[in-house]
């Protein structure tokens, strides 16, 4: 076979790497936009792409980088703990992983201080799934319609949405309650009025559809993948009470919604309830892979078996984690995502007087904002409208603004900045959005 010569990346241009990545990628590893976006540095809250052109990024990684790119103090880290050692697997402690199991352990709710550590959200959910399992010494979990748990075979069954299933659910002991989807009530009822029907279903759900007795209940706090769909206040203390009087176990997937996201350390204090695990990944390290799944110490006691992750807690990603933490703490990031997460909100319901046909709803909390379109809310039409939807990031992207998308029906703007975001940052993200909404209003610019 003959060897081809492979370009270094300062040689390639954004239409060669277009072209690259349509010839040897998966075809299922979509892109955003008619013509991908190729992206080659940034720092804080600014990318540049390879022909040098600047975005505002809004939307961080999937809500992965969390504390900018290009953090000083964070690569740092990443630079000093790369020379000292870089791999080793979970058989070996080290420092950086000790320390953050430490920390992490100091952060959580409740009584929750064991940590497993892998390289995914994917990873860290299955681990949750198969704790609840072997403490309760039972099999069946309720999910939740719309919600999204990542890529594997389990995680794929875990997940309540067609489109991210690429083949039939293999887990028959996986259930799926009603989504708190209050703009699209899945009973046709109204909050509050409806008494959180919703949750309450999860009793007969149990009851007609399990063995009455289930190893857990898996939920987002506010379902990211699904559409930023953000729960009544008492839902999950109405659907945890019922989970545990059926002896299963809370399992709260803080993939998205944990570190300082929401507005507080955990998406679950938004709720006042307490899990017995807990997940979380993504903007834990900044954009270095790495996950944990936290639970309480009788939990973890009861796994037996051997158990082994070759990459999890790996020596530099445990670092970076160390640092973006400590980041999150010393700038007070908890406090800039619930007082840059208001601001925010306030203007996207601004934009949404100035286009009520096109917004349906804005929902959120904190820095995880979700703004629906409709075809016409003012007609009362809630016909999902996925073509606005990728007409409004085109929209955006003309402007220097990059959001992300979402929902069942592909109709949600997802917007979620890194936590450093400034007020003048948040103000020039909802001018572009403003303008963009004015831009597909009028037919396009």
């Amino acid at each position: 076979m003959n060897a081809k010569t492979v370009p270094t990346e300062g040689a390639l241009t954004s239409a060669e790497v277009r072209a690259k990545h349509k010839q040897y990628l998966f075809p299922a590893t979509a892109n955003y936009y008619q013509e991908p976006v190729v992206l080659a540095e940034g720092k804080g809250l600014r990318v540049r792409d390879l022909d040098g052109r600047e975005y505002l990024d809004f939307f961080g990684g999937i809500l992965t980088v969390s504390v900018g790119h290009g953090n000083e103090r964070v690569n740092g880290a990443i630079k000093a703990q790369v020379d000292r050692l870089v791999h080793v697997s979970t058989l070996y402690p080290t420092v950086p992983v000790v320390t953050l199991a430490e920390k992490l352990a100091s952060l959580a709710p409740g009584q929750l201080e064991k940590c497993y550590f892998t390289a995914s959200g994917t990873e860290a959910d299955e681990t949750a799934v198969m704790m609840a399992q072997v403490h309760t010494g039972r099999t069946e979990i309720v999910a939740l319609r719309h919600g999204y748990s990542g890529r594997s075979m389990l995680a794929q069954s875990l997940t309540g949405q067609a489109s991210w299933r690429a083949v039939p659910s293999q887990v028959a002991a996986v259930k799926h309650a009603m989504a708190p989807y209050c703009y699209r009530c899945p009973l046709g009822l109204t909050y509050p009025s409806c008494g959180v029907r919703c949750a309450r279903d999860i009793e007969e759900l149990i009851r007609t559809t399990t063995q009455g007795r289930i190893a857990g209940f898996l939920a987002e706090p506010i379902q990211g993948v699904g559409g930023v769909i953000t729960p009544p206040q008492e839902y999950f203390q109405i659907a945890v009470e019922i989970v545990r009087k059926h002896g299963g176990l809370f399992l709260c997937d803080e993939v998205q919604t944990g570190l300082c996201r929401t507005g507080t350390w955990w998406g679950c204090e938004q709720y006042d309830v307490e899990p017995d695990i807990l997940t979380v990944a993504k903007g834990i390290a900044n954009g270095l892979p790495l996950s944990a799944t936290l639970c309480t110490a009788a939990i973890a006691d009861s796994l037996k078996s051997l158990t082994i992750s070759t990459f999890g807690g790996n020596p530099v990603s445990a670092a970076a984690a160390n640092a973006t933490l400590a980041v999150m703490e010393e700038q007070d990031l908890k406090e800039n995502a619930a007082r840059q997460g208001q601001r925010l909100r306030e203007g996207l319901e601004r934009i949404q007087r100035k286009h009520p046909r096109t917004i349906g709803e804005v929902r959120g909390k904190g820095l995880m904002q979700g703004v629906e379109l409709v075809k016409d809310e003012t007609a009362s039409d809630r016909t999902p409208q996925p073509q606005a939807t990728n007409a409004l990031l085109e929209e955006s992207r003309k402007r220097g603004l990059l959001i992300g998308k979402g929902g069942l029906y592909g109709n949600v703007l997802r917007i979620a900045p890194p936590l450093v975001v400034t007020a003048a940052e948040v103000d020039e993200a909802l001018g572009a959005l403003d303008e963009s909404f004015t831009a597909i209003e009028a037919g396009g610019s």
